[in-house]
């Protein structure tokens, strides 16, 4: 995924504000790569969409932070009636009839530092959301591309459950073909029927995985899916489990990790946050100095005649100096735990960046395993298909026994389930060591 400047996230975010209504009939029938399911979750996924308008909602935070740096500009007006027996005057009558209206411009010129720290804290603000929304875009991509990865082993374990089944059937009806013929025991055909019936429950389980997997990769992918569709969902994924090595060693993995983890960065300004947090604690002992500007409206009182159209009007301006030389400890406190959750934001920093290597090393660890167990499945597959070639024609020889060619189906079978789930824990094993030092998981757009 491109890297998304402050910018374009805060003044014009526009990566799929509002998910499209989904086409049924499109997304049924049409491929699905694993770039598009990735790019369908960036524009559906209800957890990224849910990112997206915490993003928005820390914008609002933002400016609410920084407003106290800013000018205000203030309107009030004001009519009253008052019944004229309930006015006391000295000499001409007064009017009871009064209004009175004014605009004026505050502007704050010293806070006690409270400013400077509000202006710097929308920023870190501003960047601290930003990390969290890519926290989550990662997460979520992480968990998509894992369910596409367990869509196709799903769909990989029903093949090879079903030529087991079509391995041993053929093993019973040649059985039952020799029983007819008088030259195997009846016991022959029966070992062969139970292998058979052994290895039906493994066929429903896989075809139940399959159904399972792509009803949760669907889910992720923010599709409704119909109501009429209960049995299987026809998702059509084009990519395989391709396994590519990677060529990254432990040491970088971590470097990598610690330069690159969204994570940091949200613990790194939520510190930052936490020391302005300080500032504007301390602010509370300090003095407040404003300036203000402003044009006000009245009608006239002792004038002669008195009109409630006849007004005053004019400028005014002047500046404010207000101090809490004590505030019964109040500032005291807030500074108090304000450093208090400033050292805690420090220790909590120091704890991730050791969670996130102690992580970074355990990932990296199962993707060595994957790596080993993988090269270690390379010819066992050919290996086992030579073996029961050998069974059967040392069975179709005499010199062999059914009990070896059924074990040689078996070891088949086993060897070829082994190198799939090796392919799958590869590949989920790269996804996870991508996530865990912080890489880029969204396609190129």
């Amino acid at each position: 995924m491109k890297k998304l400047t402050l910018l374009s996230l805060f003044l014009g975010f526009t990566l799929a504000t509002t998910a499209a209504p989904t086409n049924t009939t499109a997304w049924l029938t049409r491929p699905l790569s694993l770039a598009d399911a990735l790019n369908t979750a960036l524009a559906q996924n209800a957890a990224i969409l849910k990112a997206q308008n915490d993003l928005e909602a820390a914008h609002g935070i933002v400016v609410q932070t920084r407003a106290v740096a800013l000018p205000q500009l203030q309107a009030a007006g004001q009519f009253k009636y008052t019944q004229a027996d309930a006015i006391e005057s000295f000499g001409p009558s007064q009017p009871n009839r009064n209004w009175n209206s004014g605009i004026q411009l505050v502007q704050n010129v010293f806070m006690g530092g409270r400013m400077i720290a509000a202006v710097r804290a929308a920023g870190a603000t501003k960047e601290q959301a930003l990390a969290i929304y890519q926290t989550s875009v990662a997460d979520t991509l992480l968990t998509v591309r894992l369910a596409y990865y367990d869509v196709l082993l799903a769909a990989q374990q029903i093949t090879v459950r079903e030529a087991s089944v079509k391995l041993l059937q053929k093993e019973l009806e040649d059985q039952q073909h020799r029983f007819d013929a008088g030259t195997v025991p009846h016991f022959n055909v029966l070992r062969a029927e139970v292998a058979v019936a052994n290895e039906r429950p493994a066929l429903i389980a896989a075809r139940n995985a399959y159904r399972i997997a792509k009803n949760n990769l669907a889910n992720l992918l923010g599709y409704d899916l119909p109501r009429d569709i209960w049995e299987d969902v026809p998702l059509n994924l084009t990519d395989t489990l391709v396994t590519t090595p990677l060529t990254l060693k432990l040491p970088d993995a971590i470097q990598q990790a610690l330069a690159s983890r969204t994570e940091l960065t949200v613990s790194r300004k939520n510190m930052e946050l936490q020391r302005l947090n300080i500032i504007s604690a301390k602010s509370g002992g300090r003095p407040t100095v404003s300036v203000f500007a402003g044009y006000s409206w009245y009608n006239a009182q002792f004038t002669a005649p008195v009109e409630l159209g006849h007004d005053i009007h004019g400028w005014n301006g002047g500046a404010q100096l207000s101090w809490n030389i004590f505030d019964g400890a109040l500032t005291y406190g807030k500074v108090k735990q304000a450093k208090a959750l400033y050292e805690k934001s420090q220790t909590e920093l120091t704890d991730l960046s050791r969670q996130i290597e102690l992580a970074v090393r355990t990932v990296y660890s199962d993707y060595l395993q994957a790596q080993e167990t993988l090269d270690s499945q390379l010819k066992v597959q050919e290996q086992a298909d030579e073996a029961l070639r050998e069974a059967n024609a040392r069975a179709q020889a005499g010199s062999g026994t059914q009990l070896d060619v059924l074990n040689a189906e078996t070891a088949l079978t086993q060897a070829r389930t082994t190198q799939l789930l090796a392919q799958h824990d590869y590949v989920t094993a790269c996804a996870r060591l991508e996530r865990a030092i912080g890489a880029d998981l969204a396609p190129a757009k």
